[in-house]
């Protein structure tokens, strides 16, 4: 065999070896990337479920909530909007126009729902209640009592945001009032659920411009805010794992 023969079988395998190394280098990141992805999608799965099953707690707490108010008073009507995590009360039942001091029904009204509310939030509040309660590792982190007016001009007011504020202050001193537990409720950072904020007409309902509208506006919501559940907790409700 001529030297020329052995260089270029020299040569070839030189270049098959060197196609081996890259194939095999390519089937070791295209490994590194699917291990990545499926890392990724774990944990976008594990995200999902726990805002899923959050959502689904909050759905349950709010229509415990008024299902417990119809049953200590029929005549205390609310609403609930589960998307948004929102028990709405009609500001209509609560005070008069332009006034943030509640009325005497108003008191009532807001006695009738602190109730419903100081037996269904411990199982979703700390401390936390076990007995007759869903076993579940959700839990509140704020409830927002939110005070919401139509956007005509209020006499003796700077603007409605004025307005607004006072009358989520007023509601949340009369449930503290009617229901003084409420004020111990804690989330899992040991602070108060509880707290009050003011929109004026910023967040309309409804757009119209009819008394309807207005009225419909006009309204204090008490909207929930779910925690995310602790770490430990999150792994076993995805694996079942006791």
């Amino acid at each position: 065999m001529s030297s020329r023969g052995v260089r270029r079988s020299r040569g070839e395998e030189e270049e098959e070896s060197y196609f081996i190394s890259m194939a095999d280098m390519m089937v070791g990141l295209l490994f590194i990337f699917i291990i990545l992805l499926l890392y990724f999608a774990l944990q976008f799965q594990q995200k999902s479920k726990a805002l899923s099953d959050a959502g689904e707690a909050r759905t349950k707490i709010l229509r415990d909530l008024k299902t417990e108010i119809e049953r200590r008073d029929s005549s205390v009507k609310v609403e609930i909007d589960t998307r948004t995590g929102v028990l709405r009360m009609p500001a209509a039942i609560l005070f008069a126009k332009s006034e943030y001091r509640m009325t005497t029904e108003g008191e009532r009204a807001v006695g009738v729902i602190a109730g419903a509310m100081a037996q269904v939030l411990p199982c979703y509040s700390f401390p936390r209640r076990k007995q007759g309660c869903p076993d579940t590792p959700h839990s509140i982190d704020a409830i927002f009592i939110e005070g919401h007016t139509d956007a005509d001009k209020m006499n003796g007011w700077a603007d409605n945001m004025d307005l607004s504020a006072l009358r989520a202050t007023s509601t949340f001193r009369a449930m503290e009032r009617a229901v003084p537990v409420l004020d111990a409720l804690r989330n899992r950072e040991k602070r108060p659920i509880l707290s009050v904020s003011g929109y004026g007409a910023d967040r309309p309902v409804d757009t119209g411009t009819s008394e309807a509208a207005k009225s419909r506006n006009r309204r204090i919501d008490l909207r929930f805010l779910m925690a995310a559940p602790p770490p430990e907790d999150l792994v076993q409700m995805l694996t079942g794992q006791e």
